[in-house]
């Protein structure tokens, strides 16, 4: 896929040296135009097919068009990637439709390798007993946030995936650039590579969503997530290898966001100019608090 002028965006803005790009467009399209190894790592989360109710997309395809779909786009993203680049694909499912999220990893599998599967936990509960004295718990703790739901069936659905896929696999990745301190100090001493008090955090990440208020007004999108999941995306990739991210399915410009913060070249697109408008608000809004 040659590499092709791209057109004027519908929104341009700085983020230091970094400038952000916002596009009015189909994702299928500005991959077109978009051309071959352009892009370091893309975090997006694309239309689950659940019956989520957008404002532009139809998200009650059939499953085979469904499929269809995510293998083109897929095949389009791997072929923007750079050799060494990184899709983070977030992907839900409902009790009813269990194996949603696995039949795109599938799907995902005909044109990038599986490097790491990550676990995005939005609410979690810690007994006392089980956090140990360290933790200095003096109760259960349970926080985040998950849309419940009224079944003698299913439990609540608490989790997503974020499916980490590359070219070969062999993509480096920066683990501790999103570490956490050990809660046991003496394995800074015992441990040569802990030297710096950070240890990987592994593939479990709790993410919890923003306490809001007026759910029209906070998060106006059906289907979002929290900035700071984009930011460890990018993190753990590795800021020195990303001067492009993108994320072809914007919503509510989570990612975008993260890459203002950080200070990283973007790419986005959304169908719904409603969602797209909103998605630069947030991002002129995160830039007027950026240091420097």
């Amino acid at each position: 896929m040659a590499s092709r002028r791209l057109p004027t965006p519908y929104a341009s803005l700085r983020a230091g040296r970094a400038t952000l790009r916002f596009y009015h467009d189909d994702a299928l399209e500005l991959f077109a135009r978009l051309g071959s190894s352009r892009v370091d790592a893309i975090v997006t989360s694309p239309p689950y097919n659940l019956g989520v109710r957008y404002r532009s997309y139809d998200d009650t395809l059939p499953a085979e068009s469904y499929q269809a779909w995510t293998d083109r786009w897929i095949e389009a993203a791997a072929g923007a990637l750079t050799p060494s680049g990184s899709l983070f694909l977030n992907v839900g499912s409902t009790p009813t439709r269990p194996w949603t999220a696995l039949d795109v990893a599938q799907t995902g599998r005909r044109h990038l390798v599986l490097q790491n599967t990550i676990h995005w936990i939005k609410s979690i509960v810690v007994e006392q007993v089980d956090a140990g004295a360290r933790a200095g718990l003096d109760r259960d703790l349970a926080v985040g946030h998950y849309k419940p739901i009224n079944s003698d069936r299913f439990l609540n659905e608490c989790h997503e995936f974020i499916f980490h896929f590359s070219s070969t696999g062999r993509t480096p990745i920066d683990r501790r650039a999103i570490g956490v301190p050990y809660q046991d100090k003496s394995n800074v001493s015992r441990w040569a590579a802990a030297g710096d008090d950070l240890r990987c955090r592994g593939n479990t990440w709790f993410i919890p969503y923003r306490t809001i208020q007026n759910r029209r007004r906070d998060r106006p999108h059906p289907a979002t997530f929290p900035p700071k999941l984009p930011q460890q995306c990018l993190k753990l990739h590795g800021l020195d290898r990303v001067n492009l991210a993108m994320d072809p399915f914007l919503g509510l410009g989570s990612t975008a966001v993260a890459c203002a913060r950080l200070g990283i070249g973007f790419l986005g697109c959304e169908i719904d100019q409603t969602y797209l408008d909103e998605a630069i608000e947030r991002v002129r809004e995160a830039l007027a608090t950026r240091p420097g």
